[in-house]
């Protein structure tokens, strides 16, 4: 890595802007050592008041910087002028208070974050064109809705010479330490291949051929089912008017449905879109007055402020876990709580908190203690945009944002989420594809996720034999390879390409994925090196950094047939090898 000009700001370099004569603002040094910095932000005040937005703000200059890493910024991780750029949001259900610049050689070269995940937070990275420095900022209080006596939250600045991913990951286990941030444990059923309805069925469930494509699914190794929209009503629209009540009408022999599910040998969750209360549900009646907004261009939010509101929902989770004997959650559309224009502001009217996102708190909390008492094995699924530090205490699954159809997004989304995860599930969107796509072109789909946890959105059935074959041999192959893939030390390179190489190992074997005409670079030793070719084109060029090794090795076609063995020595400098597209190579160091 490219070495770096120390630039670290101490306490009289960074801003604080915005304070009123009010509040007493504080900023203190924590920590600083080795290239990182921890700084302690306390306000306080004689008698509550409602603070006015205040800015931490503070400058490095513009040296061996490539590009931004946010969390959910997807293929926009370029550098953005201070003229161009809206703040990011950090709340508890959006994103994460993380901002990283990183270098031309991946390099971190600064990552800074805020132990504040659940109330709004506005950050952003600048470059100004005037001087070549990066003007960076943290913004607290820009959606106060109580008054306050006192506040308190830390900054973190790691300047420290490593691989961008490995900052992200220190910042994922600093979080950890915050009792407010707690992880969920994360059960085994939460690191399995699964199988999801959305996709391919919609809200059209049948559950004669559900429980048949499930059986396939079982077979090909998908060990668990997300049930998704549809199960709870009659109604076609891919609206949400009857969300609320969740009494199954479209499958409402539910709890022999979930019994036939487990004959199989599956795990099942069903999908609910918290916030919404359809305006033709019973639920609409009963908490008319208690929402957040009746404007949402898809129904009714509820308002989590009133305890009543918390309770209704927890119960309606509770009692499908009771009575149907569930498995898990997909608990949906998270986000959506949040201010609205017409959303009472203050706490009123029987509310027991005034800030939304500390009465979402309260609310998930009390839904995963209520569901673990029962079932300590619940998973519960989030997806993202809400995938932050926060939610790690609610949920023990993250999926990559929809993306049907879009393997590089997939792919993109799955390692962006990886980073900031620790041990909580990643899971890949739901894989999908046209069934008359040529053979390869479907692996992209699946070669693409393998990084992540694989979930499936294919009509099985109907998918031609060779699609079944590739299916059923990734699958296996992950499943194989569980605990190096979602357990060894994960390295996703150059974020602006979209990551077109992947590492992870573990115990001395390595998994790459290549996925576009990339040089492999292999700069340590390891005994088994696992290569998947992510593309179309039908070679891998390794270039051995250090001395010369022996190898077996074979290759694999993407249906599981081994279409070469042999042995190479990969000499120290570059070698190509045939691999047939979207296959994979094995090689085993000789002994």
């Amino acid at each position: 890595m490219a070495k770096k000009e120390n630039y670290i700001p101490s306490v009289k370099d960074i801003q604080v802007i915005g304070a009123s004569d009010t509040f007493n603002t504080e900023l203190n040094v924590i920590s600083n050592n080795n290239d990182l910095s921890i700084f302690n932000f306390n306000i306080t005040a004689s008698t509550p008041e409602t603070p006015r937005p205040i800015t931490l703000k503070w400058k490095i200059p513009a040296h061996n910087v490539k590009g931004v890493w946010k969390p959910t910024t997807d293929f926009a991780k370029r550098i953005h002028a201070d003229w161009e750029m809206q703040p990011m949001e950090s709340r508890i259900s959006i994103d994460a208070p993380v901002i990283g610049l990183f270098g031309h050689d991946d390099s971190n070269r600064l990552t800074f974050a805020c132990s504040n995940a659940i109330n709004k937070l506005e950050l952003n990275t600048e470059i100004r064109e005037e001087d070549d420095y990066f003007y960076c900022y943290i913004t607290f209080f820009s959606e106060q809705q109580s008054k306050i006596d006192h506040f308190n939250a830390q900054i973190r600045l790691d300047f420290g010479e490593k691989h961008f991913s490995d900052a992200l990951k220190d910042v994922s286990k600093w979080w950890e330490t915050f009792e407010n941030l707690k992880p969920a444990p994360v059960p085994d059923i939460a690191l399995t291949p699964l199988y999801s309805t959305w996709y391919q069925f919609h809200q059209n469930l049948e559950e004669d051929v559900l429980l048949e494509e499930f059986k396939m699914a079982y077979n090909l190794g998908y060990k668990s089912i997300i049930i998704d929209d549809g199960w709870q009503t009659n109604d076609s629209n891919r609206g949400y008017d009857y969300t609320g009540d969740w009494n199954p009408d479209r499958l409402s022999k539910t709890k022999a449905f979930v019994d036939n599910v487990h004959a199989i040998g599956m795990k099942v969750g069903f999908w609910y879109s918290v916030p919404f209360c359809g305006k033709k549900s019973e639920a609409y009646k009963q908490f008319k007055g208690k929402f957040l907004t009746e404007n949402h261009r898809w129904a009714p939010v509820f308002d989590p402020r009133y305890p009543e509101v918390r309770r209704y929902l927890i119960n309606i989770y509770k009692s499908a876990l009771i009575n149907w004997d569930l498995d898990g959650f997909k608990l949906d559309f998270i986000d959506d709580f949040r201010l609205y224009p017409d959303t009472i502001k203050e706490k009123s009217n029987g509310m027991d908190y005034g800030s939304i996102n500390e009465a979402v708190d309260r609310l998930l909390t009390d839904v995963m203690v209520t569901l673990r008492n029962i079932n300590p094995n619940i998973f519960i699924e989030f997806r993202q945009k809400y995938t932050g530090p926060a939610m790690r205490k609610y949920g023990n699954m993250f999926r990559a944002f929809d993306c049907p159809g879009d393997a590089t997004m997939n792919r993109v989304r799955i390692a962006d989420i990886r980073m900031l995860a620790g041990n909580t599930a990643v899971h890949s969107d739901m894989i999908t594809w046209h069934n008359e796509e040529s053979l390869e072109v479907a692996a992209l789909q699946m070669v693409n996720t393998l990084f992540g946890v694989p979930q499936i959105s294919v009509k099985l059935k109907d998918i031609p034999e060779d699609h079944l074959k590739m299916v059923k041999f990734y699958t296996n192959y992950w499943n194989e390879n569980k605990d190096t893939i979602t357990t060894g030390n994960f390295i996703p390179y150059n974020p602006l390409a979209n990551y077109p190489l992947k590492q992870v190992s573990k115990n001395g074997t390595a998994i790459f994925g290549v996925f576009d005409d990339y040089l492999l670079e292999l700069k340590e030793s390891f005994n088994n090196i696992h290569i998947i070719n992510g593309k179309l084109s039908e070679s891998i060029v390794i270039k051995m950094a250090s001395s010369t090794k022996d190898y077996n090795y074979e290759t694999i076609n993407c249906k599981g047939d081994v279409v070469n063995q042999n042995s190479i020595v990969l000499k120290q400098g570059v070698t190509e090898i045939k691999v047939p597209a979207c296959g994979m190579i094995k090689l085993t160091l000789k002994k």
